[in-house]
């Protein structure tokens, strides 16, 4: 079930509101990925493919790593250390650590005071530089990336022969 967020007297949205409903749409899209992922055989899940990364197991790895690295940053986490670098571990294994991470963005967003909306988050970009941005930027573009990349999964699934899909994206989400 979808969430309204809260309206000001304005009419205009409050962002706590609207960054938790966004938190709830990632997870209920990451959920329908994972769903899908639980069906696929393992010859579909390491089928090389041309696209941004080599395979829908790599995919998945990349997503999840995203999500638990800006987790780790929100959190400032000592020694972020980005999952996709180094993951060996199994399907299931990496759909336990998606769950978790899903559980806790939803226990972050929920608990994140909005008045650090505006804090500078200190991020590690993969090539070790290291910058800084607003958390209010860089919680949606975890949003926009998670999407982004589910969307590759589509067609990397397709292209391995699994057709159970669903539709992921925002109008979906808020028309359940």
């Amino acid at each position: 079930m979808t969430t309204s967020p809260e309206r000001t007297e304005k009419g205009s949205v409050d962002l706590k509101s609207y960054f938790i409903e966004l938190a709830e749409f990632n997870n209920w899209a990451d959920n329908r990925v994972i769903s899908w992922l639980t069906q696929i055989t393992d010859e579909q899940w390491n089928q090389v493919a041309i696209s941004s990364f080599g395979s829908v197991r790599d995919t998945a790895v990349h997503i999840v790593s995203a999500k638990k690295i800006w987790l780790d940053f929100w959190t400032d986490a000592p020694n972020p250390v980005y999952l996709s670098a180094d993951f060996t571990g199994t399907k299931e294994e990496l759909i336990a650590i998606w769950k978790r991470a899903s559980t806790e963005l939803k226990f972050f967003i929920d608990n994140y005071p909005k008045k650090n909306y505006g804090n500078e988050i200190s991020v590690i970009k993969p090539n070790g530089e290291l910058i800084s941005m607003e958390f209010r930027k860089t919680f949606p573009h975890m949003i926009n990336h998670s999407t982004y990349h589910r969307g590759q999964l589509v067609t990397l699934l397709r292209q391995s022969g699994f057709f159970n899909l669903s539709n992921t994206d925002l109008f979906t989400y808020y028309l359940t």
